[in-house]
């Protein structure tokens, strides 16, 4: 019996797919497919993946053509299932020719011709572009922000709304739209992402939501509570999406790490305590409107939002104005506690850390490009590392799941819940009006 044995996503089945498995089907007489893994996807750069595993493994079985299946979830595991499996023949499309010549040393290997005209991509973006425009004056953070879009199938930035383009690399500049008019981003667009000041969020997202288009803004969304709910009612009305868009959110390791907190892994957590800091834009000293949503995202993702009492304590570059170096906020809730500290006047370490009754987790800085965090006990022979896959500095899962929710209403890709959104503007809100300990 001649065993043979090919690998792919298999994201929405289609023709293409079929025939390459007919193909294999034919050069033996059993046939293992081999489905690659969720995280296995995101590690080779196929963020955009439509379906789950399951689903996708449950496409393949229906067309009777696998004889096997199995799923790809390390590299290397090629030959570990050639040698495993006992295998003849290695295939895969002809648009990897080369790629897989290592394998000849273990089995024959076969590249097939590649049926023209269809491909996943195709389909993922087929009709479903979405039309994406920038608003903002922060050239290297959207210049990020547009690189890291090329990675994401489906989403075309077409436009940019700023005072001066000139300052924005080439690419930008030469978008179908560049204006400083937000009624021209948001007429020619499906959606706008917001980075401007802090203070223009409010007005820009209602807008854009009062013209039914779908927002991606940078938190906090607005620097009020009522504001907040407001803008969220909007959305709800119009039947638009507004996200708030805090990059740890969508990284694989924060949500796995939020996953073994809320399993006991650690028992009852006492403590969550999250650190930010940067000094690279020292004449900018707005450090918890900048930082604080990314510190406060944890302890509400985990101890929730309605705590008892909250303390904000700040250092002022000047006495009567907001522009904080340093501030600390203090939540105490019913059975444990929260600390965030964020500074662009100070420096620390800006780690992660959450106390738990068993153990506790540990997150180096910088903790909010999360890719590894360790589990540790008192018996250190317990303690456990987890490493995940982090490009782009997650720019590209989010947006990812902004496409899949505004699309396609999928709303279990919101990872930010409006309750985190409401909680993180509440913060601002007093932290503007003055409930703060000056040090």
């Amino acid at each position: 019996m001649k065993t043979v044995i090919t690998y792919g996503t298999f994201d929405l089945l289609h023709y293409g797919h079929i025939r390459l498995l007919e193909r294999a089907k034919e050069l033996g007489d059993y046939l293992i497919v081999g489905i690659t893994s969720d995280d296995f996807d995101k590690i080779r750069g196929k963020i955009n993946v439509q379906q789950p595993l399951a689903e996708r493994v449950a496409a393949v079985k229906a067309t009777g053509l696998a004889d096997q299946i199995i799923v790809e979830e390390y590299e290397g595991q090629k030959i570990d299932d050639i040698q495993r499996y006992g295998v003849d023949c290695f295939t895969v499309g002809s648009d990897w020719v080369g790629k897989f010549d290592y394998l000849k040393d273990y089995c024959d290997v076969v590249y097939l011709d590649r049926t023209k005209g269809v491909s996943s991509s195709q389909l993922r973006s087929k009709d479903r572009k979405l039309k994406l425009g920038l608003v903002g004056e922060t050239p290297v953070f959207l210049n990020k922000f547009y690189e890291e879009n090329k990675y994401v199938n489906g989403v075309e930035i077409n436009g940019i709304c700023t005072e001066d383009v000139s300052k924005f690399c080439d690419e930008i500049q030469k978008l179908d739209i560049v204006t400083n008019d937000l009624d021209d981003i948001i007429k020619n667009s499906d959606a706008v992402y917001i980075k401007s000041e802090h203070d223009l969020h409010y007005e820009h997202i209602k807008k854009a939501l009062e013209a039914k288009k779908n927002v991606l803004c940078e938190s906090p969304v607005a620097l009020s509570k009522k504001q907040c709910e407001e803008l969220f009612d909007l959305a709800d009305k119009n039947g638009c999406v507004l996200m708030d868009a805090i990059r740890t959110a969508y990284s694989t390791a924060y949500a796995r790490l939020l996953l073994l907190v809320k399993s006991g892994k650690i028992g009852d957590v006492v403590s969550v305590e999250a650190t930010c800091t940067s000094m690279k834009y020292l004449k900018r000293t707005k450090s918890l409107l900048d930082w604080g949503a990314n510190a406060m995202l944890p302890v509400f993702d985990i101890l929730g939002t309605n705590y008892k009492s909250k303390t904000i304590i700040s250092r002022f570059k000047d006495k009567g104005n907001h522009e904080d170096y340093y501030t600390q906020v203090d939540f105490i809730y019913d059975k444990a506690t929260a600390s965030i500290k964020v500074a662009e006047g100070a420096k620390s370490e800006g780690s992660l850390v959450i106390i738990g009754t068993k153990g506790y987790i540990y997150v180096p800085a910088p903790w909010w490009k999360m890719d590894y965090f360790e589990v540790r006990y008192e018996d250190q022979e317990e303690n456990k590392r987890y490493f995940y896959q982090l490009d782009g500095e997650g720019i590209r899962y989010e947006l990812v799941a902004f496409a899949r929710v505004a699309q396609n209403k999928e709303m279990d890709y919101n990872r930010i819940s409006k309750d985190v959104s409401l909680g993180i503007c509440g913060v601002m809100e007093d932290f503007l009006g003055g409930e703060v300990v000056e040090i």
